[in-house]
């Protein structure tokens, strides 16, 4: 009679055991392991990417529309309009520089990309949403680059794409989609946050010399070369 409980017991808890271990593992699944895996569903990463590039593409096509000169000038006066867009296309090589960078981030990044999830798809949306605001604050940039406003906009918007593609890579590594290696990983976090540092360090100074500001954005530029040059001698060595 005792055998007889203890067995039926046993097999009671053992049904009630297997009924609720389904529920307790589907909450403990990762995102890693909820995520669709690239290699399996290559079509529909691939959309991802080409819709990527295509706001990449748009972006950077617009920035020569701020360009343009009038119709029906006198020949002696094309000079002198031309010198009077000196600051239109400062904003357009500065914008061209800065969108053609960010799509090689944004290339590499999804290089290493091994499988993608609604929270995943949302940052990218997020993050294109500021890429895809680049032409009107270069538009502004280069229509009153003397004004602490125009600086400002554009400064927000170079934080704002710079901020979000750090917390898309780091939300992908951190969900394991990532493959990137720790090291470029580190330096991406550092490049990341130094872009981020100069421009919010225009903000202020912007406020109180608006043409002195964007002279502080080429501080970027000859860090972005003192880097390569401290890689390739340490390659070297």
């Amino acid at each position: 009679m005792l055998y007889q409980l203890s067995y039926a017991g046993a097999r009671s808890h053992s049904r009630y055991r297997g009924s609720v271990a389904p529920v307790l593992d589907d909450g403990a699944v990762s995102r890693e392991q909820q995520a669709r895996r690239r290699d399996e569903n290559e079509i529909e990463f691939s959309r991802i990417v080409a819709f990527s590039d295509g706001v990449f593409a748009i972006a950077i096509t617009l920035l020569v529309l701020q360009l343009g000169v009038p119709g029906n000038i006198p020949g002696d006066d094309l000079n002198h309009i031309l010198l009077e867009q000196w600051q239109d296309v400062l904003a357009y090589v500065i914008s061209f520089a800065v969108i053609g960078r960010f799509w090689i981030l944004h290339h590499r990044f999804f290089a290493s990309v091994t499988g993608f999830d609604s929270r995943l798809l949302a940052l990218n949306l997020f993050y294109l949403g500021w890429i895809a605001l680049l032409p009107f604050s270069s538009d502004v940039l280069g229509e009153h680059g003397g004004n602490s406003a125009a600086i400002v906009l554009y400064a927000i918007n170079l934080v704002g794409v710079t901020l979000v593609g750090l917390l898309m890579a780091v939300d992908a590594r951190s969900a394991g989609l990532s493959r990137m290696p720790d090291a470029e990983a580190r330096e991406g976090r550092r490049r990341a946050l130094t872009v981020a540092g100069v421009f919010l360090a225009s903000i202020p100074l912007a406020l109180v010399a608006p043409n002195v500001a964007p002279f502080l954005w080429l501080a970027l530029f000859f860090s972005a070369l003192q880097g390569r040059r401290a890689s390739r001698l340490g390659a070297s060595s």
